[in-house]
């Protein structure tokens, strides 16, 4: 399992952790109206047309591609303050240097001071007159933003917009004219084993081309709740962040963002298409203005499947729904099945979120549910995911001991106070068995069990008795604020 993220930036001090669901990553920076017109598309440069669509002959060098896109491409220098301090030693009152320390010198203890640090990245032009697309990681924060041009003139920059949930961000620069933008393709269309080509500034070293294939597509690595990666072999490194990922027509596919640690050959960009959605908002507003459903969801699993008596393990499992929220209205319930968005498959749960904050706010969208095996069409208004407001969240997943290895008590209002969960009834489990089906199943101390098999239970006792003697069944657990289903077999 991953453990976290770490951000680099420059000497790797403005690093910060941050907890994943999947190995350890590192955010590769070092250290809707559109305000586009037709006369701002992005110039493309003229290329050699490739051998073979989507791969080069063998043998052929990749030079005239190189030469032709690096003038696109950005080094990106930041200044940021970082606060810090250090501890400082004391001086007794009344001693001979008092009145000195007094009037010049800190009296003692932790003396908070702030310093300049700097840390570098990439970045693509995407307009002729001097849009910039780079990951949020590398700006976020900055007090100045420096970009070098691949000529070697260096130009301070305004930050146009942020959006941290994809990691995106637009930079401006002015002063130069027609500026060399590159073309934006469809990551769409990218195959598994097509050839890439990631040109930016790995170690602050200057511009530097590196090339591969496409090694996977909707890569899940934990980092953010829209995760959607292009995973490619095209070496990445520290002060690649922001730059892109061509394809052999010189297109734009991804924006190189995460590599694995302690792996070689693993690397993440972002999808363009992602960032193509996106643009506008961030150059006319300055943030992104996403569509929300109200709904917890959770990925359906071969064990979950069975209990909900389901063909494929396709779509996501409504865990929970916001009261007020548009999901509720629509008629979404818990245990639903959403099998489709907008018109849109979601075939697996993270397919949802970014879906639904790609509709426009106030839109009314078509939810197709799976409730007790039959297929139902709701409608939905997409309402407004506020900046730190709830959206669509995925979760991540005395006694019946002999069976299941559970021991319970009932819920008292004191212990869900304690607990911090919002029920009032339920059964807590206060101890799992090491390798029982409820240990398997990875219940664990401090649970409320809610429901058992989609019907609510108020006690330790009505748990006993739902369970008897099945060879599986399904529980709705409450786990701080998240619920989430669990399958548990005998």
């Amino acid at each position: 399992m991953f453990e976290r993220i770490r951000i680099l930036a420059g000497n790797r001090r403005w690093g910060r952790k941050l907890p994943v669901a999947a190995g350890v990553l590192l955010l590769v920076g070092l250290f809707a109206g559109s305000a586009f017109t037709a006369t701002d598309t992005p110039v493309v440069p003229e290329l050699p047309a490739p051998a073979v669509q989507g791969s080069p002959e063998k043998g052929v060098s990749l030079a005239p591609l190189a030469e032709a896109l690096k003038p696109s491409v950005v080094n990106i220098r930041v200044t940021k303050v970082q606060k810090t301090g250090q501890m400082m030693p004391g001086f007794p009152r009344g001693g001979p240097f008092e009145d000195f320390f007094e009037r010049f010198g800190p009296r003692g203890g932790f003396q908070p001071y702030e310093r300049r640090v700097q840390g570098a990245g990439s970045g693509v032009i995407i307009s002729r007159d001097g849009y910039i697309l780079t990951n949020n990681h590398v700006v976020e924060g900055a007090q100045e933003v420096m970009v070098t041009l691949d000529s070697g003139r260096e130009i301070e920059a305004e930050i146009v917009g942020l959006d941290p949930k994809t990691d995106l961000a637009v930079l401006r620069i002015q002063g130069e004219d027609d500026l060399p933008g590159a073309a934006m393709g469809d990551s769409e269309r990218l195959r598994v084993g097509d050839y890439v080509m990631a040109i930016g500034n790995p170690f602050g070293l200057g511009h530097t081309v590196t090339s591969g294939i496409v090694s996977a597509k909707d890569r899940v690595i934990g980092a953010g709740p829209y995760d959607d990666f292009i995973q490619t072999d095209a070496s990445i490194n520290p002060g690649n962040s922001g730059g892109p990922l061509f394809n052999m027509q010189g297109e734009v596919v991804g924006i190189n963002t995460a590599i694995v640690a302690q792996g070689q050959g693993i690397g993440f960009a972002i999808p363009i298409n992602t960032a193509k959605a996106l643009i506008p908002q961030l150059v006319e507003h300055g943030e992104v203005t996403r569509g929300y459903m109200g709904v917890h969801i959770q990925p359906i699993t071969e064990a979950l499947a069975k209990a909900l008596n389901l063909d494929e393990r396709k779509g996501a499992l409504v865990a929970d729904v916001i009261s007020g929220s548009p999901a509720e209205e629509a008629g979404v319930k818990r245990g639903d099945v959403i099998v489709s968005f907008d018109g849109k498959a979601v075939d697996q749960s993270h397919d949802l979120p970014a879906l639904v904050a790609a509709t426009p706010v106030g839109e009314k969208a078509s939810v197709k549910v799976l409730r007790d095996g039959k297929e139902r069409e709701l409608t939905l208004e997409v309402g407004r995911l506020e900046a730190e407001g709830p959206e669509v969240k995925t979760s991540v997943a005395e006694d019946t001991e002999g069976k299941w290895g559970l021991r319970l008590q009932d819920l008292t209002p004191q212990i869900a106070q304690r607990l911090g969960v919002d029920a009032e009834q339920g059964a807590l489990v206060t101890d799992v068995e090491p390798g029982s089906p409820a240990d398997r199943a990875s219940l664990r101390r401090g649970d409320v069990i809610l429901e058992v098999d989609q019907e609510p239970v108020t006690s330790a006792e009505d748990v006993k008795q739902a369970v008897g003697d099945k060879d599986s069944v399904l529980l709705l657990v409450q786990r701080k604020q998240i619920k989430q289903f669990v399958a548990m077999t005998g």
